[in-house]
Parts: C-alpha cells; structure tokens; sequence
C-alpha cells in the first residue's frame, strides 16, 4: 500500500524520470486539487508509440519510484493489451497512453477547469 507521508512533488518527479527514462511522449501535469469531487490529487498523462514502448514506460516509472521512494502503485490496469495503462498511486494517477487512444479519450479536455502543466522533454 502507498506511503502515505510521501511528498507529492517527490512522487511526480519520479514518475516523470520514469518516463522519461524510456522516452514518453506529449507528457502534462493536470493539477485537480481545486476541483471537487476529484478522483485524485494530480493525474500525469503521457503517450508511447507502441503497445512495447507503453509498457515500458509503465516499467520504467514503477521501477524508479520503487526505487527512490519505495513506493508502489496501489492499483495497475490496462498491462495485458497496453494500449492505455493506468497507474493508481492514491494521490497520484498515471495515464500511459498509444498516441491514436490517448486522442480518442482526450482525457485533458475531460478535466477541462485543471491546471495544466506541459513537461518539457530532456531529449
């Protein structure tokens, strides 16, 4: 189960290494902390370029944040065809998209009143 006394800034930072790491895509920040009813604190979204490079990713993060923080996801769906994998660390929802599904979802127009941030990419 998740850390709870684990700093949310820590957390994103690794989740974005994580993907970073295996060279996600298009990655944002939705900040939902002044909407209410939300189902988290923060969603991360990013895109791979295939169902491989997806679960890399997904790889990737849990490993880095395991490492760095000892913290795992409390929830994971979506390994089996990777097309969209979900990673739920409570405070935290990590959205691992395909390109084509991650458009067809828009999930960013879906939580339109966040505050949205666009992580530049290191490479």
């Amino acid at each position: 189960m998740a850390d709870k006394n684990i700093n949310n800034d820590e957390l994103i930072a690794n989740i974005i290494k994580g993907i970073e790491s295996v060279k996600g895509e298009n990655i944002k920040i939705l900040d939902l902390r002044e909407i209410d009813n939300t189902p988290c604190d923060y969603f991360i979204i990013c895109e791979g370029n295939s169902n491989t490079q997806v679960n890399a990713i997904a790889g990737a993060t849990q490993k880095i944040v395991s490492k760095e923080l000892h913290d795992k996801p409390w929830h994971i769906e979506g390994e089996v065809q990777a097309e969209w994998i979900l990673m739920d660390y409570v405070n935290v929802v990590v959205h691992v998209f395909q390109k084509h599904i991650r458009e067809y979802y828009n999930i960013e127009s879906l939580w339109g009143d966040a505050k949205i941030t666009t992580v530049e990419s290191q490479y």
